[in-house]
């Protein structure tokens, strides 16, 4: 069974492996699904947390996963902190740090979150709202690597690069470039970078593994 990762644009990106599905930062997306067992949400700000994607996704049976600032806004699902595990669906998800060391924007101390999807055998890192951190050098083995590159409240694409040399992952797929800030030349720049396979996705693009 292979493993699909798609990239709704921006942040946001639905992982499954056949009924197995887990929703990232959902935004802006179209139609109203209810399919996802998992959804998880890095953080607080409009362009990750948004009630009403959540809502969209969030299966019957399904579970939200958190920072504590958004859990608090929800009012529902569990807060996670950074080292916590948890499994659901039969899809194990490790909570990791984001932050950014020398900007204000992504503190450290928030506990704001990336995440490790270990779904069907494939870890898939999703680092949040990040710079390169020492953190990155504790993930494991990562098969596929989601990394912002639109710099500016992110890493860039030549700092994403110089992660993709910490991570070493088997692939790696840029976002946070196309809304708010970055764009496709970001990625590009990164793919010119990164020592390791770069799969560039359009919007509703998809990436089997």
């Amino acid at each position: 069974m292979s493993v699909e990762i798609k990239w709704f644009g921006h942040a946001s990106f639905r992982i499954n492996a056949d009924d197995k599905v887990v929703y990232i930062d959902p935004w802006k997306l179209e139609g109203d699904p209810r399919d996802g067992k998992l959804i998880l949400v890095s953080h607080s700000h409009y362009d990750h947390y948004s009630e009403d994607d959540v809502a969209k996704v969030l299966s019957d049976d399904g579970r939200l996963y958190s920072s504590n600032d958004v859990i608090c806004r929800a009012d529902c699902g569990t807060a996670v902190a950074p080292g916590d595990s948890f499994e659901y669906y039969g899809v194990k998800v490790e909570a990791v740090r984001a932050y950014n060391p020398a900007k204000h924007f992504h503190p450290k101390e928030n506990n704001w979150l990336g995440f490790i999807v270990n779904i069907d055998g494939k870890r898939i890192y999703y680092a949040g709202d990040t710079d390169v951190i020492d953190e990155m050098g504790e993930l494991g083995e990562i098969d596929a690597a989601l990394l912002p590159v639109g710099g500016t409240y992110t890493m860039d694409g030549v700092e994403a690069a110089k992660a993709v040399g910490i991570i070493k992952p088997t692939a790696a797929i840029p976002y946070h470039w196309g809304d708010i800030v970055g764009n496709k030349s970001d990625a590009e720049h990164f793919s010119e970078k990164a020592g390791c396979e770069v799969v560039i996705l359009g919007i509703n693009g998809s990436y089997s593994l």
